[in-house]
């Protein structure tokens, strides 16, 4: 059977004094934004756009987004996406 624990107002006051201990602590450095990489591999602009790899494929194949190809992967620049992205005026 399963035993059931309380937490107390003085269990979450200690907590809240150790959590705050550990913030200040001159070593604790928060995680950073991930920064946008400029270039894309296809899985991740697939991902991105919510798209099949046959679609992508009839983008870049019709000129409607420029790739570039390195050995055997191509890449695409996020700038590109972001522009494919944005309503027509």
């Amino acid at each position: 059977m399963a035993t059931i624990e309380f937490i107390t107002r003085e269990d979450l006051e200690s907590f809240k004094q150790e959590l705050f201990a550990e913030l200040r602590r001159p070593s604790f450095r928060p995680p950073k934004q991930e920064q946008q990489k400029e270039w894309l591999k296809s899985y991740e602009v697939r991902k991105l756009l919510g798209i099949s790899a046959n679609t992508l494929k009839s983008l870049r194949d019709n000129g409607t987004l420029p790739s570039t190809k390195v050995g055997g992967l191509i890449y695409y620049a996020y700038e590109d996406i972001r522009k494919l992205m944005e309503p027509k005026k």
